[in-house]
């Protein structure tokens, strides 16, 4: 009974960790077409698109401001966008702020369909009604700011025939805490090695919940009707059933306000896993339906990405696994060390952790502060193992938790610190 019991041990352990690997190999794989940027050819477009930036705004008062006045200096003409304020459930002075500013305000009350999926859905009616007044959508957090060049570049891509493009996710507040760290080297590594090589590849990237654009079109013939706790996931699934792509925007830059404490983070992370458990039971078995019957990439792509939760989990077995394995060498646990020698398993630890840091070298984000942050940022990946556990086990909860907001800075002082990119000579001469 026993040496039953072992040896099936040694099978799970083994499927377990040959999943493990053949994911891992597969984004690696991927990933490694962003690891340089490609020339592209010099795409002069005439600035003709007409946008609607939205900002989905609830109790915003601290941040509201800097947004709007972010867009009101974009070197696009000022003619062809207006930009919106969703004032949601609001008990605040964001609308009132919002409009002396100089957006327009629309107060959105209603508790029984919270959360920003609603408000944006609410909002797009309203859009439509205007009749053909613009050409593209494009939304934001209200704790965002928004480099200069960015209507420009989605003016750019919608001229190339991209109908939804997702921009460059940057940090607002990379060096709050150490929690505020490891969602920037987060970021950094998912807009070049998820992202980018994905576009290089013509699969779909994936929206991101702020910075992104959509063609009206596109809207009005499928719908939005992402009103998860994670739409942003829920709306490129969508795209990718109906044979859409997400296209991508490597130099129009949203500076996104990443959680201080661990304990706002946990929370808010716990949310995108109930949202991603959600996405998951309804489309997994459709885009792998789609992928196998069509041989769609895209759609396979997708389907693998919303697997990623159980191999984090998987991930967490396998650390336990090994942990109990250096205490208790006779653990009935495969190993891979079976297939491979120890040796090369060292060579792979080194170059795991040499992989991120290179990755965001090559970004020009060279800081001090940012080589410290790897050093804790493995155990900000640990703690996905417990949220993705959590969020799974409590993915029927729909409420939407609030994330406040309360970094005050200016996208002039902010692209002064940091020495970000600065807009092309095509786009300032609209300035």
């Amino acid at each position: 009974m026993d040496d039953m019991l072992h040896r099936l041990i040694m099978f799970l352990t083994q499927i377990i960790q040959v999943i493990i690997l053949a994911a891992g190999c597969y984004f690696w794989g991927v990933s490694v077409y962003g690891w340089k940027r490609k020339k592209e050819k010099p795409a002069y477009a005439v600035p003709r698109k007409r946008f609607a930036a939205v900002i989905a705004a609830h109790n915003e008062e601290l941040v509201i401001a800097h947004i709007i006045d972010s867009l009101q200096e974009q070197n696009y003409p000022r003619e062809l966008f207006d930009i919106f304020v969703i004032a949601d459930n609001c008990t605040d002075n964001t609308a009132s702020i919002a409009a002396r500013h100089g957006a327009l305000v629309y107060v959105r009350s209603d508790n029984d369909r919270r959360g920003k999926g609603h408000a944006l859905e609410w909002m797009f009616r309203k859009i439509y009604e205007m009749g053909d007044k613009y050409d593209a959508v494009c939304v934001f957090d209200a704790d965002n700011l928004v480099s200069s060049n960015f209507l420009y570049e989605m003016n750019k891509q919608l001229c190339k025939g991209h109908n939804v493009i997702q921009g460059y996710i940057d940090s607002k507040n990379p060096f709050d805490s150490w929690i505020t760290c490891s969602y920037s080297i987060a970021f950094w590594l998912s807009n070049r090695i998820f992202q980018l090589p994905r576009y290089y590849l013509g699969l779909s990237c994936g929206l991101c919940g702020t910075g992104f654009c959509v063609d009206l079109s596109v809207l009005k013939s499928i719908g939005w009707g992402a009103t998860c706790l994670t739409e942003d996931l829920e709306f490129t699934m969508k795209l990718a059933l109906n044979g859409m792509k997400v296209a991508w925007a490597h130099d129009a830059v949203v500076y996104d306000e990443k959680p201080i404490t661990l304990k706002q983070s946990w929370r808010q992370r716990i949310r995108w896993m109930q949202g991603h458990a959600d996405c998951a039971s309804k489309y997994l078995g459709p885009l792998f339906k789609k992928a196998f019957s069509q041989c769609d990439l895209a759609a396979f792509d997708c389907a693998i990405y919303l697997f990623q939760p159980i191999r984090f989990i998987l991930m967490g077995l396998m650390t336990v696994m090994l942990w109990v394995q250096s205490f208790y060498p006779e653990a009935p646990f495969y190993t891979l060390q079976y297939v491979f020698p120890t040796t090369v398993w060292y060579v792979i630890v080194v170059l795991q952790f040499l992989y991120g840091p290179l990755v965001i070298l090559s970004e020009n984000k060279f800081d001090i502060r940012i080589l410290l942050g790897f050093l804790v940022y493995p155990f900000y990946c640990l703690t996905w193992v417990p949220i993705t556990i959590q969020g799974f086990l409590t993915r029927k909860n729909k409420s939407w938790n609030h994330t406040k907001h309360t970094r005050v800075i200016t996208i002039k002082e902010l692209e002064k610190n940091q020495n970000t990119l600065k807009p092309t000579s095509e786009a300032s001469r609209y300035q």
